[in-house]
Order: C-alpha cells, then structure tokens, then sequence
C-alpha cells in the first residue's frame, strides 16, 4: 500500500517567531507576519522593529504627499533586509485598491503610492502598518530553517500585529503559544 504524501505546510497569514538562539542577528527576537508563503519561497514583514530614525512625516515629505490627517502617532517600521528603500502596507481589508494583495479575509498588503497618500488624508485604512523593506526566503529556505529550529509559528491577531507595543511584541507572541522563555532551546531534537 502506498504511503500517504504528506502536503506541505504554507504559512501564509502566520507569525514567525525568532528562537532565542537565532543566529541571524538581523532577525533575533523578530515577530515576521508571513504575507506569502508557497513552492517559490516566503515573504513577510518584520512588525516588532522600527527602521531607523526615520519618520512617517518625513517620508512623506520626500513622497511630496502633504498629510491632511493627523499622522503623528505613525511610525516606519524595519520590514526586513531586502529592498530596504521599498515602502509597503500591511494593513486591514477595510481599503482595498488596485494592487492590493489580499494575504487573508483581514489582512491585506499594499506598496503602492496611493495607501500612503490615503493615510496621510486620514481616509486610509482602519489600522496600517508601513514598513521599509521586506524579509524573504528561496525556494524551501524558510522551511529549513524550521527545521533548524530558527522560527516557532503561531496564529496572527490585530492586536499583536498593529499595536504600537514593540517592546514586548516578542514575549506576547511566545506566549500566545504557552511557551515559557526557559523551556525554549536552540538545539534541534532528535528521536
């Protein structure tokens, strides 16, 4: 009898976890949103880290976008090390346009020009999150380095993703998976 195949496991809509011997420094203690994931390799956005000193008002002086809206409490996040001047979106499905890419039923990416302007009218949508640059991985790569115990996943929420709490992103994730810090290894097991 021949065995089952067994389907691979996308993580599309999911939360990465950075394992606390992560040994990629650009990624310890990273909470990375996965906004695809399939045969051709994963993209996400790291949502716990902010991208220099760099300011939302600022980079939408550089745009030539003059806000309308309030903007103060907008920050701009560090999305991961590839094309680091790439400006995208996460946020809810409330402001979908062209170019949008629907990652679930809540969730949403945009890297078009038109959502910055929106948000700096105060019609974008209901929470956002911008970020500079993105994390990405090759064909089968974020599936090794699970393997390698680099990353722990767990269901995403609103609060988690657009809250403006970084500090203790990290730790919040973890624990919405009943883990305690202590119990968390950097060692791979082995039957």
């Amino acid at each position: 009898m021949p065995r089952a195949m067994k389907m691979p496991q996308y993580l599309t809509g999911q939360l990465l976890i950075a394992m606390p011997a992560m040994p990629d420094a650009r990624f310890q203690r990273a909470v990375v949103y996965v906004c695809a994931h399939n045969a051709e390799g994963a993209m996400g956005l790291v949502i716990n880290r902010l991208f220099g000193s760099i300011t939302f008002a600022s980079l939408l002086e550089q745009l030539e976008i003059h806000p309308t809206g309030l903007i103060s409490d907008r920050r701009v996040h560090y999305g991961g090390p590839v094309e680091s001047g790439r400006g995208l979106v996460l946020h809810s499905t409330d402001f979908i346009r062209e170019g949008t890419m629907m990652v679930d039923d809540d969730v949403a990416l945009t890297a078009t020009i038109d959502i910055l302007r929106a948000i700096a009218e105060g019609r974008g949508p209901r929470h956002s999150l911008l970020a500079l640059g993105y994390a990405g991985w090759g064909p089968g790569q974020l599936d090794a380095e699970m393997q390698a115990n680099g990353w722990l996943t767990v269901d995403s929420d609103e609060h988690l993703m657009f809250d403006a709490d970084l500090e203790t992103k990290w730790e919040r994730a973890i624990a919405k998976i009943g883990v305690r810090l202590p119990m968390l290894s950097g060692e791979a097991g082995h039957a």
